[in-house]
């Protein structure tokens, strides 16, 4: 690129005087042969490059050698020319099925490179630059491939082109900084000096306040003034060397120093000011800056930090630099440029500012129609032409929309705009016939286009019928459209909810007839099912208001009619709940019994064992104590020790003690190990350094050495303090310990090892966090919202590995994480997310893959979006339960006593009384018997007569 030294050697012919006209002439005619001759060596040095890149013969090879055979160096030309070919075959017919596949272009561009087909190549920047915003890196590229090729005035306008589209995308310090120094180079042209310093200037007024990279355009507009010696020059460069210094950025005290040493004069003391002023100032930005130096991209967190800081501050250039500079690495990210456009529509409103960052937005993120709706009204506001602004609806359209309700919310937009366009006061216009037609459209589309790619259209409730049928009742005056309109509303299956009756209720009310009134509540009463009670009331309230006694008789016999079926149905289905719930409270205490039984089975032989082990203990005790003559004989003997001999006791004593301190067979080993852990003493738990601790579970029971095999995998991490795993009463492991690390760096860093497969169970690694203090915490280290950039697929065969999907997924965009599901035995579920850097990759791969066949498995691929987890319901404290929770609560928390008797005859044992029936729903059950003591008490005193009529009955 031109720099500033360029600028002298181009000013110098400016200042020489001209001869005259003739002179004028011939200079005109020696640049035109410059610049022909510059054209034919530019040609001459395309072709000769051209002719040895591909006919050139390799070194030690003559022409004449194969006699027409390739050299391996040429086949393997030859064959990287044919793949490359194939490679954009491919990349061109992927482009033709989705032209907003952003890698696609960007792979074409680089394979059409490598080829050296620089018309296609310019013809595939253009298109990917009509669709998308270029980064940085791209548009360098691509200037520097036309400067390159640039050699006459026409090609130079066309590079000045070149740059005035990359600046409008993002604004690039560098790509300023070498549009100012490539046009230095056209200086010598007419306007060239004009030209330089609107770059420049246009230059600092857009990253002029840029804290760390502005000050390279600021000194390179001073090179470039100081290299043209001349006395209002030299003011030029006071004027920038002021302007600079009133501005915060980085190395502020160096350009002062410099300015102290060119200017002759002494510094004034207003620049002085103005410089200390923005030190002040530079102070309060150095730590955000900071954070961004020391952040790695995309530095969204710390961008945002830093524009609620702007924002706070209130000065507009500064709040669009600091926004510009946030996109430049967050382009993808939707919310920060509805942010943006939000600011710039509610605070700056200037038109080609609020239309250009806009535009800009939807083209970085096609797919989020809350940004094409907000461009839409922004349009609108600013007075753009009709045509434009249906041209952008079009192009919303066909962006490729993620879910059924995004194409709802921009028909929504849309036919308010036109709604807006239409004045009602005319019976008919042109406008009024567009926003019709345009309903129609919007019916039929979501009906046909969207259903069929999303199986629904979006809009269930029909909430563009509905502002249809208000539009054609309040504004047109036309019921009969509207009634049409709610007729159709009801048939697609929202006849059964009461709030849709109300609503065309409420219309008819207001444009309609009772009649029509009194019809619609007629039909709402038979066909509503979630609410029905509403529609009664609000149908005898019009009734008693307005109607004769013949319709107040009419409407008292269908509401009646109604409410009673609805009520026999609501019976009968919490009948049918009611007797499923005691299906599984059965099922659940049959499950419960059957795990009572099986403890209590397994008790038992651990006593068993105990037993033994005892036994042959006391008969050791009982050996050494008959040696001293002195110990008494144990008063139960085991059946073995009774069937010795006496005369063999000693011998069977004297082998069982060797026996004991010999080395036994592997499980004699074990059972060693066993008792040597049960031997342990117990190390209660110091909640005080759960912070430096993590939780490890769901690890096998059969681990051998827990603590040593887990050691090695987290000293990964950092070092370890302590493995401590945590053993039953026998010496079992139970599946989960504690790793403790000396920092809370390291019990970070060990999270990361969450899911590490540990003898083919997954392991779980989760921060280490006392439940009593916090009941509600759960670790679930997975997004449970929506996420537009990840995949769920369903259906995947059992056999599926991950790097078998990951080629799968990584034809439709860059993955940037995959995740097979397993159970806690570490075996697939047929269930996946996949990653994806951006939306568009993600919408791309649900329509590409959705029912592929994976092992005659069809697959199912959605956008991630987990349903809400339903939290159980505590039970209220004025509410009875049922079941076991009521005989815990009588009898207390080990139920009923086998001991207790019922004191009192059967006779005098009476049920209690029955509870009154519900009025909606079933009886309630039965509650659980009262113990025998507070049925005698609730039981009336009796006399002697009494007792004695009780007896004599038969």
């Amino acid at each position: 690129m031109a720099t500033a030294a360029h600028a002298t050697a181009a000013a110098e012919p400016e200042a020489e005087p001209k001869a005259g006209p003739g002179a004028e002439e011939e200079e005109e005619e020696e640049e035109e042969e410059d610049v022909n001759e510059a054209k034919a060596a530019r040609k001459r040095s395309e072709l000769m490059t051209l002719e040895l890149a591909w006919d050139e013969p390799e070194e030690g090879v003559s022409e004449s050698d194969g006699d027409g055979e390739n050299s391996p160096g040429e086949w393997e030309l030859e064959e990287e020319e044919e793949k490359n070919q194939l490679e954009i075959e491919r990349l061109e017919e992927q482009l033709s099925i989705n032209v907003y596949d952003y890698n696609c272009h960007v792979d074409l561009i680089k394979v059409l490179r490598l080829e050296g087909e620089l018309d296609k190549v310019r013809a595939a920047r253009q298109k990917m630059s009509e669709i998308f915003p270029l980064t940085e890196e791209l548009w360098l590229e691509w200037l520097q491939d036309e400067v390159s090729m640039a050699a006459d005035g026409q090609d130079r306008e066309h590079v000045y082109q070149l740059f005035e589209r990359a600046v409008q995308d993002y604004i690039c310090p560098n790509i300023w900084l070498e549009y100012g120094q490539y046009s230095v180079g056209g200086i010598g042209q007419k306007g060239g000096l004009e030209k330089v310093r609107s770059v420049f200037e246009r230059a600092l007024s857009s990253v002029g306040l840029h804290m760390t990279k502005g000050l390279a355009i600021w000194e390179a507009y001073r090179e470039f003034e100081s290299a043209i010696v001349e006395a209002a020059r030299l003011e030029k460069v006071h004027s920038l060397f002021r302007r600079q210094l009133a501005i915060p950025l980085y190395d502020m005290e160096a350009t002062f120093a410099e300015y102290e040493e060119w200017s002759e004069d002494p510094i004034p003391e207003s620049v002085i000011q103005s410089y200390n002023k923005a030190l002040q100032q530079l102070e309060k930005y150095k730590p955000y800056e900071e954070a961004l130096l020391q952040a790695e991209a995309p530095r969204l967190a710390e961008y945002q930090s830093y524009i609620d800081f702007e924002m706070k501050t209130g000065d507009p250039a500064r709040i669009q630099l600091i926004f510009e500079r946030a996109l430049v690495e967050n382009c993808l990210v939707p919310d920060l440029w509805i942010r943006y456009s939000q600011y710039l529509d509610r605070q700056l409103k200037v038109k080609d500012v609020v239309l250009s960052v806009h535009s800009r937005a939807v083209r970085n993120c096609p797919w989020t129609a809350a940004l094409w709706a907000r461009y839409l009204l922004a349009m609108e506001r600013h007075g753009v032409d009709h045509q434009d602004i249906s041209a952008t609806f079009e192009k919303a359209l066909s962006a490729g929309f993620i879910q059924a309700t995004d194409y709802v919310e921009i028909w929504q937009t849309y036919l308010d705009y036109l709604r807006r366009r239409v004045d009602f006061k005319q019976d008919s216009s042109k406008e009024l016939e567009e926003l019709r037609a345009t309903f129609a459209r919007a019916l039929e589309y979501l009906q046909q286009e969207v259903e069929e790619r999303f199986n629904e259209n979006g809009d269930p409730s029909c909430v563009v019928m509905q502002n249809w049928a208000r539009i054609e009742a309040r504004l047109c005056n036309n019921m009969q459209k509207a009634r049409e309109l709610w007729d159709s509303i009801m048939t697609k299956g929202n006849a059964k909810y009461a709030n849709m009756w109300l609503e065309y209720y409420n219309l008819e009310r207001a444009h309609g007839d009772t009649q029509h009134c009194r019809k619609a509540l007629h039909r709402a009463v038979q066909c509503t099912s979630d609410y029905p009670e509403h529609v009664c009331d609000v149908l005898l309230t019009m009734e008693r208001t307005e109607g004769t006694l013949e319709d107040w008789d009419t409407a008292v016999q269908k509401t009646e009619t109604r409410l009673a079926r609805v009520t026999e149905q609501r019976m009968k289905a919490a009948e049918k709940e009611a007797s499923l719930a005691q299906q599984e409270e059965e099922k659940a205490e049959q499950r419960k019994k059957m795990r009572a039984e099986k403890r209590a089975l397994k008790k038992k032989k651990t006593r068993g064992a105990d037993k033994r082990k005892a036994g042959e203990e006391e008969a050791e005790d009982q050996w050494d104590g008959e040696e001293e003559g002195g110990a008494e004989q144990p008063p139960k003997r085991r059946r073995v020790e009774d069937s010795v001999p006496p005369g063999a006791e000693g011998e069977a004593g004297t082998s069982g003690k060797w026996a004991a301190g010999d080395v036994g067979p592997p499980a004699k080993q074990k059972e060693k190990a066993v008792a040597a852990r049960r031997d342990l003493p117990r190390v209660a738990h110091d909640s005080s350094k759960d912070s430096v601790t993590v939780f490890v579970s769901n690890l096998p029971y059969s681990l051998d050495e827990p603590a040593a095999r887990l050691r090695p995998l987290f000293e990964a991490c950092g070092e370890v303090v302590e493995v401590r795993p945590v053993f039953s009463n026998r010496g079992d492991f139970r599946g989960y310990c504690y790793v403790e690390f000396p920092d809370e760096t390291a019990a970070l860093q060990a999270l990361r090892l969450d899911r590490t497969s540990v003898d083919g169970r997954p392991m779980f690694v989760s921060p280490c966090v006392d439940k009593s203090k916090h009941p509600d915490f759960k670790v679930f280290r997975y997004s449970t919202a929506l996420e537009k950039h990840k995949l769920f697929i369903s259906g995947l065969p059992f056999s599926c590995t991950k790097e078998e999907l990951a080629d799968i997924c990584k034809e439709h965009g860059a993955v940037k994480d995959l995740r097979l599901v397993t159970n806690r035995a570490g075996k697939p579920k047929g269930l996946a997310y996949v990653e994806y850097e951006n939306e568009s990759q993600a919408s791309q791969a649900v329509m590409k893959m959705n029912g592929m066949t994976i092992r005659e498995n069809t697959i199912k691929v959605a956008i991630s979006n987990p349903p809400q987890r339903k939290v159980p319901e505590k039970p209220e404290a004025g509410k009875a339960s049922h079941g076991p929770t009521v005989l815990r609560q009588i009898y207390g928390a080990r139920g009923k006593g086998r001991t207790q008797l019922a004191l009192l005859p059967r006779a005098l044992q009476r049920p209690s009384a029955a509870a009154p029936p519900a009025e909606n729903g079933p009886a309630p059950r039965p509650s659980a018997p009262a113990p025998a003591s507070a049925s005698a008490s609730e039981t009336p005193k009796m006399s002697n007569a009494d007792f004695a009529k009780l007896f004599l009955r038969k």
